[in-house]
């Protein structure tokens, strides 16, 4: 995977499709003289009468390949992405679980007295590994080291990012992780106006939905950055706002020991431990995460999603609201 990889993307205007000179016309053949025809004429019209018909059949060939291959030079990743977006539409969610409901009345009843949470209440040893930024296309060795371990995890996903890797989001949804709110465009909230910060909202929670995704309950504000008009956004759609109680700072690459040294040393009971899956390379995450896991388990943790840590160990009331990470 090239460190160079652009994380900006743009749609590409498809290439204009090669014009195929048309069909050659078929040769004016002469007029027969009247009367019977000599035995030999009459071969040799028969012969050249098939080998306009193979010419015919071999440009009818080639035509068709030189098309199909304009084709598929057409093709662009946003034009292969809008497909993919199409297909989604068509699928047929998946109904809710009975864990995924109870752990949505989780959701709830925390919101019933606290618009956020960034702890659990600490008498469950149990841990919530949360990954931001993605899908990108370090998203599937994350998901490989979670499936081989049998941990499920929260995945704040940006929205735009569906229209190229789609894929990871629909396998995490699979798997039984959770796919939580980080915005279509990933924008520091506190500096929109209240309209574009729930369209924000709302296009990404519309594109998990048309993935097969049930809506999400959870978010996370990309950057931190938030405001009193995002926590009257928030309450309106039901969604809780998750910050986090340990950075790994993996997102600086720190290298492999010293994202693992930082996830076990601020590991506690109700931690909510923050790594990226996208947004950059991500090699490092990927390399850390089975020493992790390996580390938090020898410690007697159990790894869950934010819903689960909610429902089995909720944060107590009356926490003051923290002021916007980012400084806004």
């Amino acid at each position: 995977m090239t460190p160079r990889w652009h994380w900006d993307f743009e749609d590409v205007r498809p290439p204009r499709r090669p014009q195929h000179p048309p069909a050659p016309a078929p040769p004016v053949l002469p007029v027969a003289p009247d009367g019977p025809e000599p035995e030999g004429v009459t071969r040799f019209r028969r012969r050249r009468g098939i080998a306009f018909v193979g010419l015919v059949a071999l440009v009818a060939v080639l035509i068709a390949v030189l098309s199909g291959s304009g084709h598929q030079r057409a093709t662009t990743p946003a034009a292969a992405a809008q497909a993919e977006l199409a297909r989604a539409r068509r699928a047929r969610p998946r109904p809710a679980s009975e864990p995924e409901n109870d752990q949505k009345g989780a959701v709830s009843s925390v919101l019933a007295y606290t618009p956020f949470v960034k702890v659990g209440g600490g008498r469950a040893r149990e841990v919530a590994l949360t990954f931001d930024d993605g899908p990108g296309p370090y998203t599937p060795q994350v998901l490989s080291v979670l499936e081989r371990f049998h941990v499920h995890a929260t995945f704040f996903a940006i929205g735009r990012m569906e229209r190229y890797f789609s894929a990871s989001t629909r396998r995490a949804i699979e798997d039984g992780d959770v796919i939580g709110d980080h915005t279509e465009n990933h924008p520091a909230l506190a500096h929109l106006s209240a309209h574009d910060q729930r369209e924000e909202l709302l296009e990404q929670i519309a594109r998990v939905e048309l993935l097969g995704g049930k809506r999400p309950t959870v978010f996370r504000p990309p950057y931190g950055s938030f405001n009193a008009t995002t926590m009257r956004q928030l309450k309106s759609l039901g969604l809780l706002m998750v910050l986090w109680s340990v950075d790994t700072g993996d997102y600086l690459q720190p290298g492999v020991p010293v994202i693992v040294e930082r996830a076990l040393a601020g590991a506690h009971p109700g931690a909510i431990i923050l790594m990226h899956d996208a947004g950059g390379a991500r090699a490092q995450t990927v390399a850390a995460l089975p020493g992790i896991i390996r580390g938090l388990r020898s410690r007697g943790y159990r790894i869950v999603t934010v819903p689960q840590l909610m429902m089995d160990d909720p944060p107590p009331p009356g926490q003051a609201l923290p002021t916007s990470l980012s400084g806004d």
